[in-house]
């Protein structure tokens, strides 16, 4: 099956370090922060179109993508655009922009950034009336107002960022999904210890050099941690569970994070205008999937949509040479696979009749995911395409990749690469 009209291809971009929250880059909001980003990758060819996203809203701006490309001071006359679907939104900007291109536009770059250091303060709709109302009748009095707000009158972050409708983190809703599906403690810090270990040897081997750019503040990634171990991860306390029963820690969680990332969509035309070399993949396919976050679990998406992907283009597991997954917990990376591994799951509750298979984990983010490297929102679905274009380039033609991000809401979006 082909989805597009002409060959779309992702090819790798570039992402700022990821920094630890309140550490090296939490002066920053997210449009300075993307701007040195859309700038080191403006150098290496202007893009007929910019999709760019952040998650955690401002009233400082509307369209962050348009506010960055011109604070960073290209070229006017390139169109920009935002985007958002929670932790999907870089991930959803490449599949908008690869839905654009043809005609006049042939080169898409695509990312999103977030300062979750930063979160803004609002205020709820009952106080912004009453203040707005009066800055109209009496500014005096509304400037005492303001000096006279309560708590209950603003919108403070201080659930972590939780979902709006069931008023819980994406923490809490990941320790019931991993209760549920009987996700041990000790198999999440092991897979937490796994990418802290590759993202360190990603560094050390230099995998990562050609992928981040330095900034004044910081040259490489804080988190992940070359000090870690089984012993030290096990000592850490439950952090949304506290009951006893609690498996997911600050340790097998992604962290608090800001960074911006970035890569290409292109035809093969816009190919051309990059350099030799470029490590690039086909876009095949994709699959946006939602589900009942009620029933199935706020980040179980992914494992509808890989099955529905797949069965599409007659794919077994093992066909697939690479899996890059976003680790949003380990225990989601955990659940979700278990989910694809469960006899008759994909058949009855993914609506796919077909026989995938065992699943390949040694073919899993071989050089770490986001609990160790961290979780930007907006920034994560443009860095694991990247870094899946790039471990892609390295294996045979032919080659396929799936990469997976869940999101916030009940959401999942996957992509197919190829290896041309």
């Amino acid at each position: 099956m082909q989805r597009f009209v002409q060959k779309i291809f992702i090819a790798s971009g570039l992402r700022t370090p990821f920094g630890r929250g309140g550490g090296a880059l939490a002066d920053h909001d997210a449009i300075s922060l993307s701007v040195p980003l859309a700038k080191a990758m403006a150098e290496r060819a202007r893009p007929d179109l910019f999709v760019w996203g952040t998650v955690i809203p401002s009233l400082g701006w509307s369209n962050i993508g348009r506010e960055v490309w011109i604070d960073a001071g290209l070229d006017p006359t390139v169109p920009a655009f935002s985007a958002v679907l929670a932790c999907s939104t870089s991930m959803v900007a490449a599949f908008a922009a690869a839905g654009m291109l043809g005609g006049s536009a042939d080169l898409a770059l695509v990312g999103g950034a977030e300062v979750m250091s930063n979160p803004p303060i609002g205020l709820k709709l009952d106080a912004s009336k009453r203040i707005v109302k009066l800055f109209r009748e009496n500014p005096v009095e509304a400037l005492a107002a303001l000096q006279g707000l309560k708590p209950d009158d603003l919108v403070l972050p201080v659930k972590g960022w939780a979902n709006r409708i069931t008023g819980r983190t994406m923490g809490d809703h990941m320790e019931e999904t991993a209760q549920d599906w009987g996700i041990s403690r000790k198999a999440q810090d092991d897979w937490a210890l796994k990418s802290h270990q590759r993202a360190v040897a990603g560094w050390q081997n230099g995998f990562f050099d050609d992928l981040v750019i330095t900034l004044p503040e910081i040259g490489r990634d804080a988190n992940p941690r070359a000090d870690t171990s089984a012993e030290k991860l096990a000592s850490l306390a439950p952090a949304f569970d506290k009951s006893g029963k609690g498996t997911i820690t600050a340790g097998n969680s992604s962290p608090i994070t800001d960074g911006a990332a970035a890569c290409w969509v292109a035809t093969e035309a816009g190919l051309s205008k990059l350099a030799d070399g470029t490590p690039h993949a086909e876009l095949v396919d994709y699959e946006i999937a939602a589900v009942d976050h009620a029933v199935d679990g706020l980040l179980m998406a992914p494992s509808f949509a890989i099955p529905r992907l797949l069965a599409r283009h007659g794919l077994k597991y093992a066909d697939v040479a690479l899996w890059e997954i976003h680790e949003a917990f380990a225990a989601q990376v955990l659940t979700n696979v278990a989910a694809l591994e469960k006899p008759g799951w994909t058949r009855d509750r993914a609506g796919v009749d077909f026989d995938f298979g065992q699943f390949p984990w040694d073919r899993v983010n071989p050089n770490g995911g986001s609990v160790a490297i961290g979780h930007p929102f907006a920034a994560t679905g443009a860095r694991d395409l990247s870094q899946a274009v790039k471990e892609l380039w390295a294996m045979p033609s032919g080659s396929f990749a799936v990469v997976s991000v869940c999101a916030d809401g009940g959401h999942g979006t996957v992509a197919l690469l190829r290896r041309p």
